[in-house]
């Protein structure tokens, strides 16, 4: 009989835990318990923050997972603050014919135009030394920070390489260490750029940059999966308890949706009814009354025709 299990140290959970888990029907809260049981800590798995997050919020709301973990006792190579490289270091590499960094060095100098000063150098053996990011990942991370540069701010607009530095650390968090990592990254942030124009639109905000906890927010809701109207509907529910736009209330709303599934329009009809908030002690407010609905969706649509008209008078 060919052997169930692979040999090794036994990893046992309770009945309990595993009915919960099955549950929740979902695969990456199953993963992200096994990690917390082996482990006990959230290093490793090399997720983005919202599908980390997402997977977490439904063990808790399960009780499988403490409200607040221990840090790691270990973290990360990337976690690590980076040495602080000398001048001769960076000349070392400059100089050793083995390594593809001078190589590296020089196309990054061609595609910036400009000859890299001292700190800018120090900056690139960060990323290729520190984060151990291969040569043609660190190409593909510029390509990407000169081309969003030169979106925002016009042509011929070049990023420093602090901003590429920054971009970098990220992509290693993320375990970007790969040309085929690298493109999967640039083909999601290409496709978020879009689905934040979206998203700006279904909010009646007018197009304008977005703050880094927002675009959060927007990449976040895009790994749930949520459809336009969901996100519609979140955002007029928002706008009747604020009586204005807040992202975390609404992030809130999205939220507990997608704990229970519930990503389309007619999910949420279907399955969360009841909009009340729950308070403290557990009894739910009394519903608002349907002139007072009627008088927030009134206040939306007015908000929307009034960026509209602002926005015609802009031009």
């Amino acid at each position: 009989m060919p052997q169930a299990f692979l040999p090794g140290e036994v990893l046992a959970m309770s009945s309990q835990a595993a009915d919960r888990l099955l549950k929740l029907d979902s695969g990456d809260a199953a993963l992200l318990y096994l990690r917390l049981l082996r482990h006990g800590a959230l290093t490793g798995l090399n997720w983005s923050e919202s599908r980390l997050q997402g997977a977490l919020n439904q063990l808790q709301s399960q009780g499988l997972a403490p409200a607040q973990l221990p840090p790691p006792t270990e973290p990360l190579p990337q976690e690590l603050p980076p040495p602080d490289y000398s001048t001769e270091d960076v000349s070392q590499a400059l100089a050793d014919p083995s390594s593809t960094f001078p190589t590296l060095v020089s196309e990054v100098e061609r595609r910036l135009g400009k000859r890299l000063s001292t700190a800018d150098l120090k900056s690139l053996y960060t990323l290729y030394d520190h984060l151990a990011l291969p040569a043609e990942v660190i190409l593909m991370l510029v390509g990407w920070c000169i081309e969003e540069v030169s979106r925002k701010y016009g042509p011929g607009r070049k990023p420093f390489l602090s901003q590429i530095r920054k971009e970098g650390f990220i992509w290693a968090r993320l375990g970007v260490d790969t040309m085929e990592r690298a493109e999967e990254r640039i083909e999601k942030l290409t496709r978020l750029r879009g689905r934040e124009a979206q998203v700006l639109r279904l909010l009646d905000i007018p197009s304008r940059p977005l703050v880094q906890r927002e675009k959060d927010y927007i990449a976040a809701w895009d790994d749930m999966g949520f459809e336009d109207e969901s996100i519609r509907m979140a955002y007029e529910r928002t706008v009747l308890k604020k009586q204005s736009m807040d992202w975390g209330y609404m992030n809130g709303i999205l939220r507990r949706w997608h704990e229970r599934g519930l990503h389309t329009a007619a999910a949420v009809r279907a399955g969360d009814r009841d909009p009340r908030p729950v308070q403290a002690g557990g009894q739910q407010k009394s519903p608002p009354p349907a002139d007072q609905e009627r008088r927030a969706r009134e206040n939306v649509e007015r908000t929307r025709r009034l960026m509209e008209q602002m926005k015609q008078e802009g031009n």
